[in-house]
């Protein structure tokens, strides 16, 4: 599979703007992450425009993974001086890690942190939204600030700061979900995909639902069969659709079967946790290298911005 998936609307090159205009006034960054996808959540961008500031790295939706990758990925964060923290947004105890994190940084200086500020990023979907109304919540006792879906680009914009703790005074800034202007390898952007990074109909839900059915066979997770009541495992999505179709009835007129509805079902059903935790990320000591090595550096130029670059230098 060669297809690279390209989705950067206005409103995430206009909060990466925001994001750098603001930083300066910010103490502390969040970045989210998806622990189900805890290389490919990673932004490059991020690691450009945050730099040295104090950041803390979020893996949310960690009750969607396996928990024996937690150790796995602390220990190569911490290569790479990045603190981690693993949450739930429906547990307030692992929520609370974020909020304390801030509370210990702010009650070491109280005469510089008379406010402290808290600016939290993520690739679109990764749950930054639903991280900040779990602080609330938990913080001041208050209900939803920030607006969330399970859909990717609900967040558009800035928001302006958002209380939540009172003692010391914590404030958050919750930012537009950003995704990479060009996502180089084909397999990370389908990763991305399946975790509802990017729109549907963006990808091609074909090939996310065969990507799908590989890992779930990969890591033995074969109670697919019982979960969408199916005959039995295999390692082709094309009998897989024709079983599962007439499983919930997504046929057609004249008992044709409707593969889109029948896909989406199947893709849905991953997300909502029913197959059990997957991790979608190789996490072996030599994968995780080979995506730093490659990933986190600048990235290759998309098409578009390789002709752009050609004329630039023939102009010179």
């Amino acid at each position: 599979y060669e297809k690279t998936i390209n989705w950067f609307p206005g409103h995430m090159a206009k909060g990466i703007k925001q994001m750098q205009d603001q930083l300066r006034a910010v103490d502390l960054v969040v970045e989210t992450r998806d622990a189900r996808i805890p290389l490919s959540s990673i932004n490059p961008q991020f690691e450009r425009i945050i730099g040295s500031k104090s950041r803390l790295v979020v893996y949310n939706k960690a009750d969607l993974a396996p928990l024996e990758i937690q150790p796995v990925v602390r220990q190569e964060m911490a290569k790479r001086n990045q603190a981690v923290v693993f949450t739930n947004t429906l547990s307030s105890s692992s929520v609370k890690q974020v909020l304390n994190h801030a509370v210990d940084i702010a009650k070491r200086d109280p005469v510089r942190y008379p406010q402290f500020s808290v600016m939290v990023v993520g690739m679109p979907n990764v749950g930054k939204s639903s991280l900040i109304n779990a602080l609330r919540r938990i913080g001041i006792r208050r209900g939803k600030a920030a607006s969330t879906g399970a859909k990717p680009g609900v967040t558009r914009a800035m928001s302006s700061k958002i209380k939540v703790l009172e003692s010391p005074s914590v404030y958050l800034l919750d930012t537009p979900g950003v995704m990479m202007p060009h996502i180089p390898d084909p397999i990370t952007a389908i990763k991305v995909a399946l975790t509802g990074g990017i729109k549907d109909n963006i990808a091609d839900e074909s090939v996310l639902a065969d990507y799908l059915l590989f890992r779930l066979n990969r890591c033995d997770h074969i109670n697919y069969k019982e979960v969408l009541k199916i005959n039995e495992p295999t390692d082709d999505i094309n009998c897989l659709t024709s079983q599962l179709s007439k499983k919930i009835g997504a046929l057609r007129q004249g008992g044709e079967m409707d593969v889109d509805k029948t896909l989406q079902f199947f893709l849905r059903t991953y997300r909502s946790g029913a197959f059990g935790r997957l991790c979608l990320d190789d996490l072996d000591p030599g994968s995780v290298e080979r995506f730093f090595s490659t990933s986190i550096q600048e990235p290759p130029l998309s098409k578009n911005q390789d002709k752009k670059a050609r004329r630039a230098a023939q102009r010179q």
